[in-house]
């Protein structure tokens, strides 16, 4: 007997509504969830800016049930906003997430390695720039209020920085989680936890550091990676930051290996007199605000993330 392929499942079969724009050649996929029957109703706009790899927006489960799309339960800012999120250039919005890598990330079914385009465009100034012709487009639609709040985590807080930079539609921003002096600085401490009496590893890792600043502009593919993305993500997003005007809010945990740059950034942000920043660190928690359990192990079942959102909500409602 002749069976139909199930049919292929869209966002909106998730509460999304799916938009695209373009930007220079490409296709930009933007998912937008509303309160249920209110997703004319004119409000403010939050976008949260997602992480590093290739990651589809809404992962399947073994039981055919999405994932959290963001990290926070949307219903905490539902009520004052509509919730935007961009998906990953040349990545698929929706994945079952026993076809992805252990990371979730996706692979090009044909190389078996991330799709070509994407690695060439995962670079800070593609996603800053990209994502302003976004919330340009957004900001076109009569459902979008004036104020933008634009929040970041991880990777996407160095590109949520940049945005606020380039774009004066961004009206509020939220920095989470990522080294105000860069990537590489990151890795460098990670390197000075674990080297060897005479820091072999992180004189390596200076040296590598040393071709890339030569070779800066280079888009050339190399494994999963370019020189071009390297380098842009270890430009210290603090010089973005420095330059804002606007309502500022820097959050992280303060077991994050970054979490001494947090406080270097505090410090400056105190130096240069500016008073739009505040500064929430969340004492015992680490990078995506887990708590830490015994032998400073990472405790998954100390959700922080929504407490986190609460927290954001409640400085946009004085701010």
């Amino acid at each position: 007997m002749f069976q139909a392929r199930p049919q292929a499942r869209q966002p909106e079969d998730f509460g999304f509504r799916h938009l695209q724009t373009r930007f220079q050649k490409d296709t930009v996929d933007i998912l937008v969830l509303s309160r249920q029957g209110e997703e004319k109703v004119k409000k403010p706009l939050f976008l949260f800016i997602q992480g590093s790899l290739p990651k589809p927006l809404i992962l399947i489960n073994e039981n055919g049930k999405p994932y959290m799309v963001f990290p926070f339960n949307a219903d905490i800012l539902l009520e004052d906003y509509h919730l935007a999120i961009i998906g990953k250039p040349y990545v698929p919005l929706i994945r079952a997430a026993s076809t992805l890598r252990r990371d979730m990330a996706y692979l090009d079914p044909q190389t078996g390695t991330f799709p070509q385009e994407y690695i060439q465009r995962d670079n800070l100034s593609y996603y800053a720039h990209r994502n302003k012709a976004a919330v340009k487009y957004l900001k076109r639609q009569d459902w979008v209020g004036d104020k933008v709040v634009v929040a970041g985590h991880s990777e996407g807080a160095a590109v949520a920085a940049k945005l606020a930079e380039v774009s004066k539609d961004v009206t509020h921003l939220i920095f989470s989680s990522t080294n105000p002096l860069g990537r590489m600085a990151t890795t460098l401490s990670q390197i000075r936890q674990q080297d060897d009496s005479l820091g072999t590893a992180a004189e390596e890792q200076f040296r590598f550091w040393e071709e890339l600043v030569r070779d800066h502009g280079n888009n050339e593919v190399k494994g999963e990676v370019t020189y071009k993305s390297i380098y842009s993500f270890s430009q210290p997003p603090m010089a973005s930051l420095l330059k804002l005007s606007i309502p500022v809010l820097v959050a992280y945990g303060t077991e994050d290996t970054a979490a001494p740059f947090f406080d270097y950034l505090r410090l400056e942000v105190m130096r240069e007199k500016k008073d739009n920043f505040t500064f929430t660190p969340y004492v015992g928690r680490e990078h995506n605000f887990f708590g830490m359990g015994r032998n400073d192990e990472v405790n998954y079942d100390d959700f922080g993330w929504d407490m986190v959102a609460a927290d954001w909500r409640a400085w946009l409602e004085k701010e």
